[in-house]
Parts: C-alpha cells; structure tokens; sequence
C-alpha cells in the first residue's frame, strides 16, 4: 500500500481487481488515472448538474406529469438545453470512467470517436458561421421572432428573452416593431390586451433612482413616434447588439471556445493513449490456466520494475504470477 496515500493505493486496487491486463504496465496507469478523473469531473459531474437542473426545471412547470406541454410550446424551452446537454455529457462522462476503470476499448474508443465527433461539429459551426455571416444572421432574426411569439407561453422563454434585452440593451430581433408579432403586444385594434401596442418591461431603459422596477413601463409605448421612444425604451434589435457585444469582447469569446476545444483535444487523446497501452499489453500477456503467461520478457521487464512502485496495487498480482511457476514470473 502507498504509505503516504492510503485512499489512492485503494483505488488502484479497485481499479486493477479483476483485470483483464493483470499485472498491467505503469505507462498504462499514466493514463488511466488522468482519463478517469477528467471523465469523472469534468463529464459526469457536470453532465449530473445539468440534468439535475433541467428536470427540476420541468417539474417546477409542472411537464414531467403533463408530457404532451413539451410539444405544446411554440418557441424554445430553455430546459432543452440543459437536458440535451447534461444527457450528453452524462453518456461520455460514463464511457470514459467505466472504459477507463475496466479497460474496455470500446467503450473508451465511443468516447474518443463522440468527443472528437462534437469537437467537429464545433469546429464547422463556428466556420460555417464565419463564411455564411448574412444567413446566420437571418436565421437568427427568425428564432428570435419565433420565440418573441411564444413570449407569455412559458415562463423560462419569458425570463431568457427578457435576459436578453435587458443585457444587450436591445427590444426585439430588428426592433421593437418586432413585438407585433405577439399576441398580446400588437397593435390591430381586435387586440383586448391592455399591453397592446406595448413592449415587455425588459425593453425599457431602467432608471437608476427607480428602487422598484415598473413592469408597466412599455404600456402603449409604440403608440408614439420613434424619437419619443428613445428616451423610455431600447430601439435596437437585439441581432445587431449581439453581433457588436461579440466584436467587443471577441478575445474572451475565443479564449473561452478554444479551452473547451482544449478539454476535448486533452480526452480524445487521454482515450486513445490509453487503448494503445491496452493493446500492447494485451498483445504481451495470453491467459494461461489461472493466470498470465509473458510472451515478450524484454518489453515487459523494464515495465516491471516501475510497476512495482505500486506495491500495493499489483504486489498481489507479482505473488501470483511467481506461485504459476518460473515459465509466469515476470523476470523468469
């Protein structure tokens, strides 16, 4: 046992019980033990949380016992994200902790081959975005409208537009002539909504002495000309403050995608490393009878001795290797 780390000596022991590659090679524990804390913290932890949020989320609604509210929302629920998102990294956390901890290549290479798939994916949004500017920005205008028209439908739809507006200082996708689009803020004189010709209370301009936050504040607030709207409501649309807030803070945006790029580039090659040493070991070692017969002394030989480091660990495999006889010990 590891004398000055008594949990982790336990863990490998954990970890190699039972091995497939037993005594198993220190390259290979190199590996191992990164791969299965980055699955274990960064993916399946975080993978927990999300899901975690997203169905409290539904449940807060009210949708886990009403299933059918999931198609009944005309724009975006917000929970999505967090459910689609925690889902995935839920199934890579698992594939990359299990595959680790029992040495499954194929569950490490669904891993390796679903991260770098995403990591793909990624890569050809964000160039597709790049060449494609002018249809991105109208699909944008189109989701934004989209979800302008189911703004009172649910209440996660409702805080993240009002969110939107209020931190990008924007009013709708182009303007705020966009909230014609919803039911209860458009001008036809058949609406009965007293917020018709109005704007919700995020697209106006906050004044700072105010303590109380008037939600009435966009009450017929269309009804008057543009230059007498400016001073009581935002009047750009929230596609073109997004697109300046990105050319404002484009290192940081960058910063932050290449790192994730990083944690994924870091586990691909973490997996693949990792079924590398798998196989070399494998095409070491054949079962024999109980136990392991060496195939390639000199390969192994210098692998045996930093082995040995984890006494505690693979001590026991060493005693049963030398009991099967001088043709099974590791130096024989």
């Amino acid at each position: 046992m590891l004398p000055f780390m008594p949990g982790l000596s336990n863990l490998f022991s954990a970890g190699f019980k039972d091995s497939v590659l037993h005594p198993r090679a220190a390259g290979f524990a190199l590996w191992w033990v990164p791969l299965d804390l980055h699955s274990l913290l960064l993916w399946r932890v975080l993978g927990a949380l999300f899901l975690a949020i997203g169905f409290w989320a539904w449940g807060e609604k009210g949708v886990l016992s009403n299933i059918s509210a999931l198609t009944d929302l005309g724009g975006l629920d917000p929970v999505w994200l967090f459910v689609v998102v925690g889902g995935v990294m839920s199934v890579l956390g698992f594939a990359g902790c299990i595959g680790a901890l029992r040495e499954n290549t194929f569950l490490l290479k669904f891993f390796s081959v679903f991260l770098g798939l995403i990591f793909f994916l990624e890569l050809a949004t964000g160039i597709l975005a790049f060449v494609f500017k002018d249809w991105i920005r109208d699909q944008l205008n189109l989701f934004i409208n989209s979800n302008v028209k189911a703004y009172r439908d649910d209440i996660d739809l409702q805080n993240l537009i009002d969110f939107a507006q209020e931190y990008w200082s924007c009013c709708g996708a182009r303007g705020p002539n966009d909230w014609n689009l919803n039911i209860y803020f458009n001008c036809t004189d058949l609406n009965p909504s007293r917020e018709r010709c109005g704007v919700p209370f995020s697209c106006c301009v906050r004044d700072p002495a105010e303590d109380v936050l008037n939600t009435q504040c966009g009450y017929d607030i269309r009804l008057k000309l543009e230059l007498e709207q400016q001073g009581s409501i935002y009047t750009k649309g929230c596609v073109g403050q997004f697109e300046k807030w990105l050319q404002d803070n484009l290192i940081v945006v960058a910063g932050v995608l290449v790192g994730i790029a990083l944690l994924q580039i870091f586990g691909i090659c973490l997996a693949q490393n990792l079924v590398s040493d798998i196989k070399a070991v494998k095409a070491n070692w054949i079962s024999h009878g109980g136990g392991y017969k060496l195939l390639n002394k000199r390969h192994f030989e210098k692998q045996w001795l930093i082995l040995t480091i984890f006494e505690g660990s693979v001590g026991s495999a060493a005693s049963e290797l030398s009991r099967e006889g001088p043709g099974l010990h590791p130096t024989a």
